[in-house]
């Protein structure tokens, strides 16, 4: 007993000096700024602390760092960089592209829900998936689809959604209007189906209940403070891992019935030019449906969080700033005259839109950070040391509150910031600004959703006013996409009353 205490004894005490020589050999080549860190622990307690508010405890820490660059190491998890240098930002996503991957880690926590879609592969595999899609996303035919469906579902559901709810004095949680919005119009672009979610508010789609449910599931695997919780809960079946493995089943389940549905359609009608939704090209191209499965999977999470995100927020900037929102609707009517549907040169024209979109997006990005694994060791352009395997983060959230990037006025609503004098949109580098990412993987989709938004802005702000029930500012809640916490609860009211 005596012998095996004393091994027991030599293990813990060989444990903790090694711990804390490593400790102290990884100070010497990382950047010092970043939140108190002790051996073996290193910054658990902090984070643990912090929680519940992690998007500002990074914010506060990246505005103390000279370099807008910190450490954020602790027990349990990868070795972190999280980064708002805008030089940083560049040198990942373009200079040194291949040595940042989304990394085993990263395509591990949502391996299961995204499987082998374009947003959770490298190499060869991301490299054949972003070929194919971005053929298919610059095509005529699918953007004159998408603006044909948008005109559809904007004047059949939302605009005949919003006249009743004016009518009737009905609250409406427009956070969720609009993600069902934004669900029915992707899956009838991507899939060539119709969930029909805005027909009746008080029914949430099997679909859509298994896809939140899993995205949410997926999220909180990336933000556990010991990665080692969830690969247990996982292994042994229990609680959220049980609920995102029945949710993901689900979810495949479904896409595989219209997929097959789908083959079915094209056998019988032949390759014709009427398939004309992504799924359709996807299959006729001969892509085998596991693939196809996980792209549209990415497709569906893509499309639809991010335009409702920012667009909720934006509605809700309007209303505490009125002089923006008649600058919003002038711009409009100016551009789209008469009652007609707005055309896509039209939206194109609508620069003040764009600036709205972007400030609201720079303040509340729909995607609050993304992270990258380091495939050799590297030295990023602030001098911060990066090793084989560490994780890179750069965070949006905070690269929108930096003062040495937009000034003084940093946490302000402006949407002129981003207009010159001559009333154009300014010349914003992506690196600055990387909501729609940048580089090789800047999103196939950033035209389209700006169509969506602005027809959505367009066609809402002409015609109704937006009322909050609560006056409190509402909380921005980060999971794989951002969302308003609780929802956006508004009465809707006629422009002319």
């Amino acid at each position: 007993m005596k012998m095996f205490l004393s091994l027991f004894l030599f293990f813990i005490l060989g444990f903790l000096y090694l711990s804390l020589k490593l400790h102290l050999q990884f100070r010497k080549f990382t950047p010092i700024y970043g939140p108190s860190s002790y051996p073996i622990v290193g910054c658990l307690i902090s984070f643990y602390k912090n929680r519940h508010r992690l998007l500002d405890w990074y914010t506060q820490l990246l505005s103390e760092s000279p370099t807008q660059t910190i450490l954020v190491q602790r027990f349990g998890a990868p070795r972190t960089i999280i980064t708002a240098n805008p030089n940083n930002v560049e040198h990942m996503l373009k200079t040194n592209f291949t040595n940042y991957p989304k990394g085993q880690p990263f395509t591990e926590i949502l391996g299961d829900f995204l499987g082998r879609g374009i947003f959770n592969v490298d190499g060869e595999q991301w490299s054949a998936q972003r070929k194919l899609a971005s053929h298919e996303f610059s095509t005529k035919s699918l953007r004159e689809f998408v603006v044909k469906t948008l005109e559809e579902v904007v004047d059949t559901r939302l605009i005949p959604l919003l006249n009743h709810a004016a009518k009737s004095g009905k609250v409406l949680d427009l956070q969720d209007v609009l993600r069902r919005f934004a669900f029915d119009t992707i899956c009838k672009v991507s899939l060539g189906t119709d969930p029909h979610c805005l027909d009746d508010l008080s029914d949430v789609p099997s679909l859509v209940d298994s896809f939140d449910t899993a995205s949410q599931a997926g999220a909180m695997r990336g933000m556990a403070p010991v990665y080692a919780i969830w690969k247990g809960k996982r292994a042994l079946n229990l609680r959220s891992e049980k609920k995102l493995k029945e949710n993901v089943k689900r979810v495949h389940c479904c896409i595989n019935d219209i997929i097959e549905k789908k083959k079915q359609t094209i056998n019988e009608n032949g390759k014709n030019s009427k398939n004309m939704d992504l799924l359709s090209r996807l299959l006729i191209a001969g892509h085998e449906d596991e693939v196809v499965r996980d792209m549209v999977i990415s497709f569906l999470m893509a499309g639809r969080d991010t335009t409702s995100s920012a667009l909720t927020w934006l509605f809700w900037l309007t209303t505490n700033h009125p002089d923006v929102k008649n600058e919003m609707i002038n711009e409009i009517t100016s551009i789209n005259i008469g009652d007609k549907a707005l055309e896509f040169d039209e939206s194109k024209e609508m620069k003040y839109l764009q600036a709205c979109l972007n400030e609201s997006m720079r303040l509340y990005p729909p995607v609050a950070w993304d992270s990258k694994h380091a495939a050799t060791d590297d030295i990023l352009p602030d001098g911060t040391r990066v090793q084989k395997g560490n994780r890179v983060t750069y965070f949006q959230y905070g690269m929108g509150r930096m003062e040495e990037i937009w000034g003084k006025d940093r946490l302000e609503f402006k949407p002129d910031r981003w207009i010159d004098e001559n009333g154009l949109l300014k010349s914003v580098s992506a690196y600055k600004f990387p909501v729609f990412q940048a580089g090789p993987r800047v999103c196939l989709g950033k035209e389209m959703a700006f169509m969506q938004m602005k027809y959505v802005l367009a066609s809402v702000l002409r015609r109704f006013e937006i009322k909050p029930v609560k006056v409190e500012k509402p909380v921005f809640m980060p999971l794989l996409t951002a969302h308003m916490a609780g929802g956006f609860n508004v009465r809707i009211c006629h422009r002319d009353s």
